[in-house]
């Protein structure tokens, strides 16, 4: 039974650099994967030379460019900038985030030729929960029920597994052996991280032919690792000038600068994280320095602008530093290993992290929810 399991194959979609496969793990293969962006292309071919890969909007694919198999995933982390509570909240119908149906449309169209995926996972921001007023999230479930899976979703946080605060929505579509043989609950489940209280009231209000043929996942992650910010830090990395931290510091609240103070007068260093914000006060913009000092890394972004960039805050031993934090430092916040080739350019390299997944939360969906049942099925099979 294990060599049957041994490569269960998966398609990656707007694969970025690769990190759903890497979270997956030696044991999957990655029979496809696309992107449209030509850098995080050239970084994913550069880690996974032996992949197939095309290059281009996801809207110019068809089922001919895909392998006429029936794989065991397939996955897509679209576009979240329509659905992101930072973004214009566009929706499924925006620019960005509407290539969901792109990738819907492929998954309908290989379907017709016998190749549905056994399971469909979907990544994406928390606001789609909430986008359109419910309406986003409610027309997806009801596309994945109309294609004959069982739909499920949980709410991920990175922090369970590395020192990132980064919750994202995972939407499983299970066709009916897997359905059948996925770890589940009877009943919809006390509301808790994984199944908030947005999430349960989102399928309450989902049409009937879809909530009926929802599944409540009983798996859970671990709340958290232990690991902290400081496991990242990458001790060679400069850090600013005096006169740049004096500024980042005049910048925060009085509360965390306050905070700051006391953990200067520390006798080892102490770790924070921050980005710079626009915030209304006596109604004028002012910018601020926010950070924070409870062991997490801020959600990673893409680096549009200068808003975007995390800052790291060490502080103890009498001084206070300050600096941008490295791609390299970004990297394994996402859990990309050391050997992983990032792009040369700093910016792209941080693109590439911010718009990805979590690998350790891929990993940690493979083992708990996945595999198990896969195994489940070749059991019944054999018996």
């Amino acid at each position: 039974m294990k060599d049957r399991l041994s490569a269960p194959v998966f398609f990656e979609f707007f694969a970025g650099g690769g990190m759903a496969g890497l979270g997956l793990g030696e044991n999957w293969r990655c029979a496809f994967a696309n992107d449209i962006d030509p850098q995080k292309a050239a970084a994913f071919q550069e880690n996974f030379p032996h992949t197939p890969f095309k290059l281009c909007d996801i809207g110019a694919l068809t089922s001919n460019d895909l392998p006429q198999i029936k794989p065991d995933l397939a996955w897509a982390s679209f576009p979240c900038q329509d659905l992101s509570l930072a973004g214009a909240r566009n929706g499924l119908h925006g620019t960005s985030s509407g290539a969901f149906f792109a990738f819907w449309r492929l998954m309908t169209e290989h379907r017709g030729r016998g190749c549905a995926p056994r399971c469909v996972i979907i990544e994406n921001v928390t606001g789609l929960l909430s986008s359109a007023g419910g309406r986003d999230f409610s027309t997806l479930i009801s596309l994945i029920a109309e294609a004959g899976y069982a739909p499920s979703a949980l709410v991920l946080d990175a922090k369970s597994f590395s020192p990132q605060s980064r919750p994202r929505i995972f939407i499983f579509a299970f066709d009916a052996a897997l359905a059948h043989a996925v770890t589940r609950l009877e009943e919809p489940p006390d509301h808790d991280a994984a199944a908030p209280r947005a999430l349960q009231s989102a399928v309450s209000a989902l049409p009937k032919q879809a909530r009926d043929k929802w599944v409540w996942l009983a798996a859970r992650p671990p709340e958290t690792t232990g690991e902290t910010l400081e496991t990242i830090i990458d001790q060679s990395a400069p850090w600013a000038q005096r006169e740049a931290t004096r500024a980042l510091v005049a910048a925060m609240g009085s509360k965390q600068r306050a905070r700051l103070r006391a953990m200067e007068e520390g006798a080892t260093f102490s770790f924070g994280a921050g980005y710079r914000r626009i915030r209304i006060e006596n109604g004028c913009k002012v910018q601020r320095f926010e950070a924070r000092f409870d062991g997490l890394a801020g959600c990673l972004r893409t680096p549009a602008g200068g808003s975007s960039r995390q800052f790291l805050v060490r502080a103890g031993s009498g001084r206070i530093d300050t600096r941008l934090m490295t791609p390299r430092e970004a990297a394994r916040l996402m859990g990309l290993p050391e050997a992983y080739a990032l792009p040369k350019s700093k910016t792209a390299a941080l693109k590439l992290c911010g718009d990805g997944v979590s690998a350790p939360v891929v990993s940690w969906i493979a083992r708990a929810i996945l595999e198990p049942a896969m195994s489940a099925n070749l059991q019944r099979d054999a018996a």
